[in-house]
């Protein structure tokens, strides 16, 4: 099994949403994140390949930012997956993740990954919110990559209370997003 991870945004180009109040850049945290969720997935003896691109249909390409879509295709990845943080209000919370289409593989992939995420978080904080799976067929990442795909938005990184658990529950959350992940491999 190979999995192909991708945290959203890069640094530099588009660094995605942010917490204006601690300055925290949705890029750098998803990096951080995916590097521990391929430590623990390689730990588990899946193999990975990870990138961290703005473009995602071959927009912007060069050799410093190639296409994520493109790559994963070519990668002959079993499974993908990006890394994101949402925003909205500075009041939304919780996590949610996306599929391209609420049945089939990717939503079985989807499903695996958001329990283990809720589990996970809940114990951290009890009034973590489970926003479930959502359909977004908009989506390059989902829509044109060729093996199941997910797209898992962490949590709220404009939101205080989810930017606490984000901070510092990284371990946390890359170990609940690899389980994830076994757990639909099995």
């Amino acid at each position: 099994m190979k999995v192909f991870l991708n945290p959203g945004h890069k640094p530099g180009l588009d660094n995605g949403a942010w917490n204006r109040e601690h300055g925290t850049k949705e890029a750098e945290y998803a990096y951080e994140i995916g590097v521990m969720v391929e430590k623990y997935l390689n730990a588990a003896g899946v193999q990975t390949e990870f990138l961290q691109s703005n473009s995602i249909n071959g927009e912007d390409e060069d050799y410093n930012n190639p296409s994520i879509v493109r790559t994963a295709n070519a990668s002959g990845a079993d499974l993908f997956i990006s890394l994101h943080c949402n925003a909205f209000n500075c009041e939304a919370r919780g996590t949610e993740t996306l599929v391209y289409e609420m049945y089939g593989e990717s939503a079985y992939l989807a499903d695996a990954i958001q329990t283990q995420l809720v589990d996970t978080l809940t114990q951290v904080d009890p009034n973590w919110i489970d926003r479930g799976l959502k359909e977004r067929s908009n989506l390059g990442v989902l829509k044109y990559t060729s093996m199941p795909a997910v797209l898992v938005e962490i949590g709220f990184i404009d939101n205080e209370s989810d930017h606490e658990v984000l901070i510092n529950h990284k371990d946390d959350i890359a170990r609940a997003i690899a389980r994830g992940v076994t757990d639909y491999m099995q």
